[in-house]
Parts: structure tokens; C-alpha cells; sequence
């Protein structure tokens, strides 16, 4: 294995008749299992170093960052958001039995704890290309049939296609999977390289099914912590749950009732696309009462700052409501604290279509993604400009620690 000279992690510490565009436009197990040990004595303090001292830690330079790989969640779910994410899903091959996914997990986790280090793995013939991860993250989650290869009787009953939705277009090739990889870092050759090697890991088990690949504005572009904007312009996700509430966990993390899925998480992914020549169409003041919100700092259309609560009761000097019945913001919004998701948004542009992967996590897509679709999917004016044209749902892995194979819950 070829290492590099050492750098400090940086660790992670959220219908009417007439068309309704018209209202708007023109105005991570016992022997077999055990993994780790050796490639934690080659790493050493490189891969699995303690919280840098803060008063003699230099930072690293830019793409030279590494993000710990360890810990009772996977990184990449509350991990600073990174510029670049790509999801690739893959299918099963026949033969792949349990005895083979054990395999396959042992060769995936040695690959996710170098290749997050900045180590090259294993016969990488570019080593070069792994030394700088740029706060690489590896994320890995499961879908229906590779649980069911395990276990049928482990799989949960939300670990399955969502419910239809009426306006849903789906079918063009990104729905499902067996098991998908969420590769992120803020610099696309390191993403790539990973990807690379984890298809090379993954090819005697599984071929691929899809990949999408979305991006956010570059790192340093704006503030930390600042609310990403979509392609439409808009600022993308200011309601959202953070780590440090005290009701997060309760939303996203799976407990001990979930067994070999505690410390994990639900994944839901939309490929949203955004039909942008039309959207064009539409005034400034019609794309606002559409979101419900302003474009120049997405404060909502009752007064404030971005994080101001909306005034739902707000009206009018002619006694209308100020957040029309059929705007986004209204139809996204519960009464219900239970009924909230953590989204984590990327843009897509392939070239030929542009849009959203809308992914978010929660520990049930039943319970709480799909009553806010289905308000979304019945009369939510931004319809009119966005179709949601792939669907997955993946029971994203409980952490590992150094020495444990990422998946052991599930196999053993």
C-alpha cells in the first residue's frame, strides 16, 4: 500500500381547469467478518488520528483536507456539505450470495478508509491521484433486494419504492438500485479517481444501474454555512433541521428498535428536473409568490430575514393571504414537528437537462417524506416548471469504527 506524508483530519462535529402557469407568466461479524486491523496498523495516525490540538494544527492546504471515516454514522450525511457529490447505484449479479457481499464489504471498506485518508488503495495504478481528497467523503446504503439476499426478514417496510405520485414522470433510468455509493469531495479529480477504484472494487459483484452527478457552489464561493441556491435562482433549503437541534436525532438516525440498522438513516432521492426555457418566462414577481419567498435572500414574502418564520396567517391590504394557497412554501409546511426531513440538495447540469437531486434523510420516508410530497404533488404551484423524473429509496449503513467492516450489523 503507498501512503504520503501526513496531514491532520479535519472532522465533521442538515386543480383548477385553466392552467395555473398563466396565473403567472408574462406579468458499515465475527471471523469471517473481521477487516480493518491490518490496514489500520498501515494507515496509523495518518488515517486514524485523534482531534488535531488546536493550538498547534496548521490547516491543510486546499484539497490536501481529509474528513475522518469513522464513527457511529457514516460521514457525508452531516458533513459540511461538498462541492462535488455523485451517486452511482448498482445492481446485484446473480450470483452474488451473502457469503459474496462479505466480500465485497470487506474489499469497500478497506478502499473507503484509504481513499478518505488520501491513501491510494491497493493496486491503484494512479496513486498519484488519491493523495489529495479534498474532504472526500464515501457513503454507502442498501436497497431492497441486497437486504433481501441477507435476510428477507430484515427488511424494513419503507425500504421499498415510494408511493406513486400523480404528477411523477419516472422511467428514465433512475429509479432503484441494490446498492448505491455516494461519493463527495469539493474537487472532481479526487471524486473521480474514488469512483474509479470503488467500480473496480464492486465489478465482480454488482453492475452499475445509474449515476447521477450534482454539484453546489464552489467552496469558498460564499460564506460557510450559507443556504445553497438552485438553478432556478432560488435559496434551496432554509428549513431544514441541524445536527447541533435537539430533536435531530429523532428525525434522521435510526435507534436500537431499527437492530442492525441503528446509528443509520432512510435516503430518499429525487432527480428533479427544472424546465428552465419556461421558468425564463416568468417575472420576478410571479417566480416569488410561486416559492413564496424573495429571490435576493429567500426571506419569505411576510417580512424579515431567510430564517424568519413565515407568517401563514399574514394578509393583504385586501384581505388576501400574502402566501397564496398554492405556493411552495405553504404546501411544503406541517403542522406536525415529526413530519421534517434533512435535505441535502445538489444541482445537476448533464448538458442536455438541468435540475435538482433532491436527496434527504429521515428514519421513515413513509412517515415523513411522502405526506409532504403528496401536499407538494396535489397543488403546489412550482409544478408548473419541475418534474420529477427518477425515484430511490436506500437504508444508508450504521458507522464503523477502525477494526470493523461497514456493513457488519446487516451480515452477520
Amino acid at each position: 500500500m503507498r501512503t504520503k506524508p501526513s496531514t491532520n483530519p479535519q472532522h465533521p462535529a442538515s386543480s383548477p381547469s385553466v392552467s395555473r402557469r398563466a396565473l403567472l407568466t408574462g406579468g458499515a461479524t465475527g471471523a469471517a467478518l473481521g477487516v480493518g486491523a491490518t490496514l489500520a496498523a498501515t494507515l496509523g495516525s495518518r488515517a486514524f488520528a485523534g482531534d488535531p490540538d488546536p493550538a498547534s494544527a496548521t490547516p491543510a492546504p486546499f484539497g490536501g483536507e481529509a474528513l475522518a471515516c469513522h464513527g457511529p454514522h457514516q460521514a457525508g450525511i452531516v458533513s459540511a456539505p461538498a462541492a462535488h457529490a455523485r451517486y452511482v447505484a448498482y445492481s446485484l449479479r446473480k450470483a452474488t450470495d451473502r457469503a459474496a457481499l462479505v466480500r465485497m464489504f470487506r474489499i469497500l471498506t478497506g478502499d473507503i478508509e484509504a481513499l478518505t485518508q488520501g491513501v491510494a488503495p491497493l493496486a491503484d495504478p494512479e496513486p498519484e491521484l488519491a493523495e489529495r481528497p479534498a474532504r472526500l467523503t464515501i457513503t454507502v446504503g442498501v436497497g431492497p433486494v441486497l437486504v433481501e439476499r441477507v435476510d428477507a426478514g430484515l427488511r424494513p417496510a419503507w425500504l421499498a419504492p415510494l408511493p406513486a405520485f400523480a404528477r411523477d414522470q419516472l422511467g428514465a433510468g433512475y429509479d432503484g438500485g441494490d446498492l448505491v455509493v455516494l461519493v463527495q469531495s469539493d474537487d472532481p479529480l479526487a471524486l473521480a479517481h474514488a469512483c474509479r477504484m470503488l467500480d473496480r472494487d464492486l465489478a465482480s459483484f454488482a453492475e452499475r444501474a445509474w449515476v447521477q452527478q450534482g454539484f453546489r457552489q464552489a467552496r469558498g464561493a460564499e460564506q460557510a454555512g450559507s443556504t445553497m441556491r438552485n438553478l432556478m435562482g432560488q435559496v434551496d433549503g432554509t428549513v431544514n433541521p441541524a445536527p447541533a437541534d435537539n430533536d435531530f436525532a429523532q428525525l434522521v438516525w435510526l435507534g436500537d428498535e431499527a437492530g442492525w440498522l441503528a446509528g443509520g438513516s432512510a435516503l430518499v432521492l429525487r432527480r428533479i428536473r427544472m424546465e428552465l426555457d419556461t421558468w425564463d418566462m416568468v417575472d420576478r414577481p410571479g417566480r416569488e409568490q410561486t416559492i413564496g419567498r424573495t429571490l435576493a435572500d429567500g426571506a419569505p414574502l411576510t417580512g424579515g430575514t431567510e430564517h424568519t418564520p413565515v407568517d401563514f396567517d399574514a394578509k393583504t391590504a385586501a384581505g388576501l393571504p400574502v402566501i397564496a394557497s398554492f405556493a411552495h412554501v405553504r404546501r411544503a409546511h406541517s403542522e406536525d414537528p415529526t413530519e421534517r426531513i434533512f435535505r441535502r440538495a445538489v444541482n445537476y447540469d448533464d448538458g442536455t437537462e438541468s435540475g435538482l437531486l433532491f436527496g434527504c434523510y429521515q428514519r421513515d420516508p413513509l412517515r415523513q417524506f411522502v405526506p409532504i410530497q403528496q401536499r407538494l404533488d396535489e397543488l403546489d404551484l412550482l409544478n408548473e416548471w419541475v418534474t420529477h423524473v427518477g425515484s430511490a429509496v436506500f437504508a444508508m449503513l450504521p458507522g464503523f469504527r477502525p477494526g470493523e467492516l461497514l456493513g457488519a450489523s446487516l451480515l452477520k
